[in-house]
């Protein structure tokens, strides 16, 4: 490969401690505009509580052992290069693939969450095309530089924690536990066998709360010194999310009859409605400004499966073609573009993926999931691994509490993976059907793998 070839297949270290940290909230931030309320419908309030901790659970102690994994292999593949130096090239398919899946099918989730905020005040207007714009918008964006969209990622997380505050203060003088608590278990009680059905069914609503703070570390290769910045962001991280699902989730379902907020992609305008009314000003207020915070995931995981995309046509998983870096812009605008015509098709795909009695919105979810669950699971699985096969690895950050941190996380994301599996056996079918699909392009693509130029992260030992 000559001199010219290398050049741009690398990426630009720019992004410092701050940035990292606006892309970690960024990245996850629209879980608490919508998506979350989904779990209501399936376990109730008080049962989605049970779940919810249950998952914060699992991503505090993922987080404080991921960071491990992203500082002492900095690679824009993340998952992918972990599992590739602790499994061997079919790990690092399958870490690869279940991110791709995750990064590539979360976008358009949230595209349909911004179409349905928007229709709200325009209802001229199809959620769908306003989606179909936002792509467009936000992959130009993301093309025209880390440097940018990072900023630009900055600005409008602030904005959007900003908004969450406003919305927590706006509706606490008409919080009540009564109206939070009111039927809030899936059954009769607590432990009848309908809440407990309930409570394992909401977990990938649960998850929405966190899905994709991981995508930090595909950023690795644009940070300076990812070593001491991307642990920092990504502490910071988990523990300003955590405190902001948790307000969202108990004042929304505190306003009034919680019913109504349950299985609809605007719960907090929905919210703040029973408090002000629908003409308020405080009503526009929350639909303008927090479509900034869908905005900062969405704008967010596009930068996410672009690097993941990069990286895997870097290694010769995918077309070479993909892992091309723009000459000017220093980014990989052919990944981008390809996983924004994946996210517009999901988009037109009813038929497709309206699958379970479950809508559109709820199953593009439920994919993502399913890809950041197995991901999860062969994260924690390559760190345990890496810890015995490549003890002198050099770790700038230890995962604390280690191994019980990483076993905590590994133990709670399969028993959600086989419970997901259980009460959405349609989506889990087509997601193990894309996984294998791609398995079998694995095993036809060895000499494109063999001809890649040598990644010394990869390779390690």
């Amino acid at each position: 490969m000559n001199k010219r070839e290398n050049v741009v297949r690398e990426l630009k270290p720019t992004l410092g401690a701050i940035q990292l940290w606006g892309i970690a909230v960024g990245l996850v931030i629209s879980g608490d505009y919508f998506g979350w309320s989904y779990g209501w419908g399936a376990a109730g309030t008080l049962g989605f509580l049970v779940t919810f901790v249950f998952i914060a659970l699992m991503y505090t102690t993922f987080i404080f052992s991921y960071t491990e994994l992203s500082t002492a292999i900095p690679h824009a593949g993340g998952p992918f290069a972990y599992a590739y130096r602790a499994y061997g090239p079919k790990g690092g398919y399958f870490a690869g693939m279940a991110t791709l899946i995750e990064f590539v099918f979360a976008p358009p989730a949230i595209a349909l969450a911004i179409g349905a905020y928007l229709n709200n005040l325009f209802p001229a207007l199809d959620p769908k095309w306003i989606a179909v714009g936002a792509y467009a918008v936000f992959m130009v964006l993301n093309i025209l530089g880390v440097s940018i969209a990072a900023n630009f990622e900055l600005f409008v997380t602030v904005l959007a924690i900003g908004e969450l505050l406003v919305f927590m203060g706006v509706v606490a003088p008409g919080f009540s536990w009564q109206h939070f608590a009111l039927d809030g278990w899936a059954g009769s009680s607590m432990f009848s066998a309908a809440t407990v059905s309930g409570i394992l069914g909401a977990i990938p609503f649960a998850i929405w709360f966190f899905l994709a703070i991981e995508g930090v570390a595909m950023a690795a290769e644009e940070a300076r010194d990812p070593r001491r910045t991307i642990p920092k962001a990504y502490i910071a991280g988990i523990l300003t999310l955590v405190a902001l699902a948790f307000g969202v989730m108990i004042f929304a379902g505190g306003v009034g009859n919680w019913k109504e907020l349950a299985n609809i992609n605007d719960p907090l305008p929905k919210a703040m409605a029973i408090i002000v009314g629908q003409s308020s000003g405080w009503m526009h207020m929350l639909i303008w400004l927090g479509l900034f915070g869908l905005v900062a995931s969405f704008h967010g995981i596009i930068m996410g499966y672009s690097r993941q995309i990069f990286a895997l046509a870097r290694a010769g998983y995918l077309l070479p073609w993909f892992a091309a870096v723009h000459p000017r812009f220093r980014t990989p605008h052919r990944a981008i573009l390809a996983g924004g015509v994946v996210g517009i098709a999901a988009i037109f795909s009813d038929s497709l993926i309206t699958l379970g009695g479950q809508s559109l919105t709820a199953n593009i979810i439920t994919m993502s999931v399913f890809g950041a669950l197995l991901m999860y699971i062969i994260s924690m699985a390559s760190l345990l691994r890496l810890r015995r096969i490549e003890p002198g690895m050099d770790r700038p950050y230890r995962a604390p509490v280690f191994p019980l941190f990483p076993w905590i996380a590994l133990v709670i994301a399969v028993i959600s993976l086989l419970a997901m599996a259980w009460f959405s056996s349609l989506v889990f079918v087509l997601f193990a059907a894309i996984v294998g699909l791609g398995y079998v392009g694995f095993l036809l693509t060895g000499a494109s793998r063999d001809a890649a130029p040598r990644d010394e992260m990869l390779e390690g030992r």
